[in-house]
């Protein structure tokens, strides 16, 4: 499981992605765990700043015509509008069937509709489907409609967050919490944790960063509940007991929930983002080109590819996976392997590498990595 090829640090990620890659690569989930990455009593703590601002100026730097792959894909709505109508034919079908129907159905094949739909919502709330953010708010809403719990904008206004202070504990709130990492190290405990993982996502960060809602949050709990009244009125209880088993199920212990870890969980000490380059990557929006997609948030799910594919020497370079469903396994398998193996640094370091790309003439903006910081 151990990431093939990788630094050992970020600087490091940084000077060396003029090398060539290996002559072999092996995914990481095939490797080892490293030593260093197990039984560990606290977070992987660096002095450093995170990877992506720094290798998105050297790319920029070397391959300007980049950001010309920068705005908007007007055929993603396409997709998600097919993949909600068909979550909801599904549903139809299959709410009046007996329980060991309905339950494997909304767990494998809902809920792979829903962990689709749920980074679909993540490239949306970039604001990669429509020209004006408010659109992309609105179809957000949209796609979070079979899910059965609002959750769209809420995530929009954290995952903001997640890329402005990556690796920082209490501000990004995708960091595992001190509780799992110390509570959550037998095997039982990380097949629960693995079973209950996206309702620990979606309800940590009202624990970690509490706030009130704001309105568009506001108006997202009102669209759902509704949707949620009219799924009760015209085809009965067990229709919204499908759409909510599916996002509890498919969020949970599904072959897909594997990007839940193989994002930012370590595999090789220094590297903090993994991308995955699998098969899924055509369901799931192109999520796994996750190093990709922190380094420039603002080319859409459909054009990470071809970044990669213009770049591939500050790629190639770098640790991926091959298998979510591996990686998942090995978390659980694995002994030593806990959720204190993500990558921390303090916000006093943040703030004066931020303030360094400031001095440097990078504007708050290009720092941002993101098109809407609030």
């Amino acid at each position: 499981m151990r990431a093939t090829s990788a630094t050992a640090s970020t600087k490091s990620d940084a000077s060396n992605n003029n090398l060539e890659p290996a002559v072999q690569r092996i995914p990481q989930e095939r490797k080892p765990i490293p030593k260093e990455l197990l039984n560990r009593e606290d977070f992987y703590w660096v002095n450093y700043e995170e990877p992506h601002l720094r290798r998105k100026y050297e790319i920029l730097q070397k391959y300007p015509q980049i950001e010309k792959l920068f705005g908007v894909d007007y055929n993603t709505k396409y997709q998600v509008i097919a993949f909600v109508l068909i979550h909801l034919f599904i549903c139809y079908l299959v709410k009046d069937q007996p329980w060991y129907i309905f339950v494997p159905t909304a767990w494998l094949i809902g809920g792979a509709f829903i962990q689709s739909l749920t980074v679909a919502i993540h490239e949306i709330t970039h604001g990669m489907c429509f020209d004006k953010l408010e659109h992309n708010y609105y179809f957000a809403m949209f796609a979070n409609l079979p899910m059965g719990i609002p959750s769209a904008m809420t995530f929009k206004r954290y995952h903001s967050d997640h890329h402005w202070y990556l690796g920082v504990p209490l501000y990004d709130v995708d960091i595992t919490t001190r509780l799992e990492g110390k509570y959550v190290r037998s095997k039982f405990l990380k097949l629960i944790h693995m079973i209950f993982i996206g309702l620990v996502y979606g309800v940590k960060p009202l624990l970690v960063a509490p706030r009130s809602p704001n309105t568009w949050e506001l108006l997202n709990m009102a669209v759902s509940f509704s949707f949620d009244g009219l799924l009760v009125y015209f085809w009965g209880y067990r229709a919204l007991i499908f759409c909510v088993l599916s996002s509890l199920l498919g969020l949970g212990l599904h072959p897909l929930s594997g990007h839940f870890l193989s994002e930012h969980w370590l595999t090789e000490p220094g590297q903090e983002t993994y991308s995955y380059y699998g098969p899924a990557n055509w369901f799931m929006f192109n999520v796994g080109y996750h190093n990709e997609h922190h380094d420039f948030p603002r080319i859409p799910c459909s054009k990470l590819p071809l970044l990669r594919k213009i770049a591939p020497e500050f790629y190639d370079t770098l640790g991926y996976y091959e298998s979510w469903s591996a990686v998942v396994y090995n978390y659980i398998m694995t002994d030593g392997y806990n959720p204190f193996v993500r990558q921390v640094r303090t916000i006093d370091v943040h703030k004066k590498a931020r303030k360094e790309w400031f001095n440097r003439g990078f504007t708050e903006h290009a720092c941002s990595n993101e098109a809407d910081q609030q």
